[in-house]
């Protein structure tokens, strides 16, 4: 039974040579370069600027971005790999990197020619950060809400609302900025009438408006933005008037997958620190590991550790083959992945006892950090919704759900 794919080849993940080059070369330098500044990162919730640097030249800000605008032309299966070996150090630089992704990708898919020319080269080169604005106070998971508003001005848009829980809004230069465009007419067709909107980081009327704290993930800020008419001209509109909420879905689907992939490289981590304690420690003159429930734990991790990987690396697959069904297996992989990494992080504790929740065995951080990944890119309730809507979709053809 293969439901609700027509065959087993649409459950088939190829690596290719390069993924496994790659792969390595991000190991070495997660091990090598970030794993001796933790502390630090964890200490000061800052990431080095001489560490940002390195990582800036070595090309991990262009990643997924083409080589013809100065990228590395990686694919999904690239950043999923970037995302897991990097998570297994440091889950803070993934989302400090991925931020980019979230601006990136809007502008690759539709972006025009020009705005890709002029906005993605500086990236791809470290030159320039960007970061993507659409969630607000009032508005998370439900983009609907918004309630920024962007008027027609001459040949421009003036642009105001305040946005929130913006990843790396307080480094970046560039952003894409969800607004309201048109009133919504009635309650079905509310994710009408919103535009996106590239906005500079020095237009008068945009600025930071203040830093929020957060449990975990530190060493990557999250920040409230103010936009006080904010003028910008029409060539800064992403894609077609009216069509940002389409555009945000799009973009949130693939990120999903760096979302699952940064939780299942915490979930790898846990089980090898679980593991590697549970043989040295000894309780009871006996190895902790032959006790029964420490085995029973550690089964069950590399069970769902197991589980997480197929399916964050087959919805990579189906989003690089450009398969629609990778919306249905992205959104399997963040709810599955997340959770899996956050009932590793809580059995590691465990394992580790009262050192687990020490602060220099670096155990606890994992789960303030996963807490977070259940919750953006959409929260997990929200996945649950989407995994059944799209099984609809694929199963029957139509989206009973939107009647």
């Amino acid at each position: 039974m293969v439901f609700p794919f027509k065959g087993l080849s649409d459950y088939e993940i190829k690596f290719k040579p390069e993924h496994e080059m790659f792969r390595q070369m991000v190991k070495e330098f997660a091990e090598k370069e970030i794993a001796p500044r933790v502390t630090e990162i964890e200490e000061h919730n800052e990431v080095p600027q001489d560490l940002v640097n390195k990582m800036l030249a070595q090309g991990f800000q262009g990643v997924s971005i083409p080589q013809e605008y100065g990228g590395q032309g990686g694919d999904q299966v690239m950043l999923a790999i970037f995302s897991e070996e990097v998570a297994k150090v440091s889950p803070a630089i993934v989302t400090l990197m991925g931020a980019n992704g979230l601006f990136v990708f809007p502008v690759l898919l539709f972006g025009s020619e020009e705005q890709k020319k002029k906005y993605l080269p500086p990236i791809a080169r470290g030159e320039k950060r960007s970061a993507h604005a659409t969630s607000e106070a009032v508005a998370g998971s439900d983009v609907a809400g918004i309630q920024t508003r962007a008027e027609k001005v001459g040949d421009g848009w003036k642009i105001n609302g305040r946005k929130a829980f913006i990843s790396g809004g307080d480094v970046a230069d560039y952003f894409v900025v969800l607004a309201r465009t048109s009133p919504i007419t009635n309650r079905k067709e509310r994710w009408k009438g919103l535009t996106f909107f590239i906005v500079e980081k020095e237009t008068e009327g945009f600025h930071v408006a203040r830093h929020m704290e957060k449990m975990g993930l530190k060493g990557s800020h999250i920040v409230e933005l103010q936009l006080d008419n904010v003028v910008v001209p029409d060539s800064n509109r992403l894609g077609p008037e009216g069509e940002g909420f389409k555009i945000a879905m799009e973009t949130f689907d693939h990120g999903r997958i760096g979302v699952a992939a940064q939780a299942l490289g915490m979930a790898q981590i846990l089980f090898e620190k679980s593991l590697n304690y549970s043989m040295q420690r000894t309780t009871f003159d006996r190895p902790l590991i032959s006790h029964q429930m420490i085995d029973t734990y550690l089964a069950d991790m590399v069970m769902k550790l197991v589980s997480a990987r197929q399916l964050v690396y087959w919805s990579a697959t189906l989003a690089d083959q450009g398969r629609e069904e990778y919306k249905f297996a992205a959104s399997l992989a963040k709810a599955y992945a997340t959770e899996a990494a956050e009932w590793a992080a809580e059995k590691a504790i465990s394992i580790y006892g009262g050192a687990g929740v020490i602060i220099e065995t670096q155990i606890e951080r994992f789960l303030r950090d996963v807490e977070i990944t259940k919750v953006y890119e959409g929260a997990n309730e929200i996945q649950r919704l989407v995994i059944i809507r799209q099984l609809l979709k694929l199963s029957l053809g139509v989206d009973v759900m939107s009647m």
